[in-house]
């Protein structure tokens, strides 16, 4: 019998296959170590992104936490991960074998882990991380933050997912969550999944549970 009626039989055992580990799907009860950023792989047209990334990444090693993140070392995701290092925090990053090929990869990171997919790039993040923090970005960004809240809608994780509203560049996606509300797709307290913060200390405060 098919998994699913509309799941070809070819494509079952891909979907029998595919697990989420413990780590992913366990609960933020453990003391923070770690926490995910997502952002943009440019640095955007206001300076004020480029600034608070590396205001980000000195916080993030002034809390003695590490930073887990994509591994590129363009826009954004460099000026993060530089300051981090640059004050002397662990950095992780999390690169997919398709792109190691694009110059593209930081090579001054405490570990670059190469995995085979994007999707196992995302699970791995995931796992490693007890907070996410999301930088202005483009698609990519947005995904990321819509895939982690996702999985915490339905259970997946408790971990807390912050926007860092730098010069109020997710005023219109916060503002299209309240129109999915009252159109009946997104419960208020799926909406309140997504904590928002207006810089890279407060961010912390709230990944840390001292707002």
């Amino acid at each position: 019998m098919s998994l699913c009626p509309f799941v070809p039989q070819s494509l079952a055992p891909t979907f029998r296959r595919r697990r989420y580990s413990k780590n992913i799907m366990s609960n933020a009860t453990q003391p923070v170590r770690r926490v995910a950023v997502f952002c943009g792989s440019s640095f955007g047209a206001d300076p004020a992104f480029r600034a608070e990334a590396t205001a980000l990444g000195a916080a993030i090693a002034g809390a003695g936490l590490g930073l887990v993140y994509g591994g590129a070392c363009r826009g954004l995701m460099g000026a993060v991960a530089d300051a981090a290092l640059a004050a002397g925090a662990e950095v992780i990053g999390v690169l997919p074998d398709e792109l190691k090929g694009r110059e593209i990869a930081h090579r001054g990171l405490t570990k670059l882990e190469l995995v085979p997919s994007m999707h196992q790039r995302k699970a791995r993040i995931h796992a490693l991380s007890s907070a996410f923090l999301v930088l202005p970005g483009g698609f990519g960004t947005f995904e990321e933050l819509l895939e982690a809240l996702t999985w915490a809608q339905i259970g997946l994780h408790a971990k807390p997912c912050i926007l860092i509203n730098t010069a109020g560049y997710w005023n219109g996606l916060l503002a299209f969550l309240d129109t999915a509300v009252a159109a009946g797709f997104i419960e208020t307290k799926n909406r309140n999944l997504v904590r928002v913060a207006a810089n890279a200390a407060t961010a912390l405060g709230i990944a840390t549970g001292h707002p």
